[in-house]
């Protein structure tokens, strides 16, 4: 069963305001390891770290006709997993979630419009979702660089497990038989964010061991003409791995390519 957000809620935001505001560039991340959690209310954290890191730039560009110094602003980064839920992107189309309001009922999963980019996608268990809630100013303001920063976390980690991972031209997220011409390419990750100000939310959606057939009741990411996979799918039960071990493997990969150290207060659920 999915734990309450409210348990994380205090002590993220009492991080939103660092100490030492002396320095304006902030290169250390928050990391939540938050576990099971429901859609919405995870998704009202995001946008709550991200409404206060706004806050701060907004008094910095005051400060600066002030005279005083500006606030270094804080970055997060929330680990979690999902019960059954499908979210459609703001250039989704509606008509590929296939399934009516009594078939998700049935199927106990939810469904959401958000105001990401991109189209329909699932969560649910058994996949590593991982919302960046960081000031790109911080590191490098450039949405198409912060989107292959995610996606090559994520190739380096696959390739911890023997899976040769890429990208396809065109096409946002993390693929396996990528290489052109290759005759069964299959998305493993998928990505869709949202930037305001250079500060970014939303993130990644990486299946390790999920029930694969959730993803048979939509068009994923609109895509018709190729598949859906998983880490566990790919070893084909010869390793058995979890999300939690997964999410430890690909925090090292992300911070590093950010150029980010994780804060002295890193928690896990």
């Amino acid at each position: 069963m999915a734990s309450s957000i409210e348990q994380f809620r205090p002590q993220l935001l009492d991080a939103i305001l660092p100490d030492d505001a002396s320095f304006p560039i902030n290169r250390t991340v928050q990391v939540q390891r938050l576990g099971l959690v429901d859609y919405v209310p995870t998704w009202q954290l995001q946008e709550t770290l991200m409404d206060a890191t706004l806050a701060i730039k907004v008094w910095n560009r005051q400060a600066e006709t002030t005279g005083e110094a500006p606030q270094p602003t804080p970055n997060h980064l929330l680990l979690c997993e999902h019960p059954h839920t499908y979210t459609l992107g703001k250039s989704g189309k509606p008509e590929h979630l296939l399934l009516n309001e009594a078939a998700l009922e049935a199927h106990e999963a939810s469904f959401h419009r958000i105001n990401r980019g991109g189209d329909i996608t699932y969560h649910g268990p058994g996949q590593l979702v991982g919302y960046p809630i960081l000031d790109l100013d911080n590191f490098r303001p450039d949405i198409h660089w912060y989107l292959r920063v995610l996606e090559e976390a994520v190739i380096r980690t696959l390739a911890g497990y023997g899976l040769n991972a890429g990208r396809i031209a065109g096409l946002t997220g993390v693929w396996l038989d990528w290489e052109e011409g290759a005759a069964n390419p299959r998305k493993i990750c998928a990505l869709g964010v949202k930037c305001s100000r250079w500060v970014t939310l939303h993130g990644f959606a990486l299946n390790v061991n999920p029930d694969l057939s959730y993803f048979g009741h939509i068009v994923p990411c609109g895509i018709t003409d190729k598949a859906v996979t998983s880490l566990a799918q790919e070893l084909g039960g010869a390793t058995v791995v979890s999300v939690a071990e997964v999410q430890e493997r690909l925090l090292p990969h992300l911070l590093e390519l950010l150029g980010a150290t994780p804060t002295a207060n890193t928690t896990a659920a």
